[in-house]
């Protein structure tokens, strides 16, 4: 069984096959840490735009976007582009509040 699949758990923003996609990896290694930073990523975007992104079907692709680049920066915390990934993903979250009011 998967770890994580759309309907398996429909609390995610992204699968597992996207998130080691986004994070350029292969194999089964490390899911059960990807499947935890996923939880979070969830949970904060949904804190941070005040919306919970992860129930639309289909997601938002910026709400998935927005978790790539937080599944990147927190996956790879010592690499050298994480100052421009805190860059562009407070200003995603930011579209993606003004998004989110406008969708209520």
């Amino acid at each position: 069984m998967p770890l994580l699949s759309k309907g398996v758990d429909d609390s995610m923003l992204l699968t597992m096959e996207q998130a080691r996609d986004a994070l350029r990896l292969d194999g089964t290694d490390n899911d059960a840490i990807i499947e935890d930073l996923l939880n979070a990523i969830s949970s904060y975007v949904e804190v941070a735009t005040g919306r919970r992104w992860d129930a639309d079907d289909p997601i938002h692709p910026l709400a998935q976007t927005v978790a790539k680049f937080l599944l990147q920066l927190w996956y790879f915390p010592q690499d050298t582009n994480t100052t421009r990934l805190d860059k562009s993903i407070d200003s995603l979250l930011t579209a993606l509040t003004n998004i989110g009011r406008s969708m209520s």
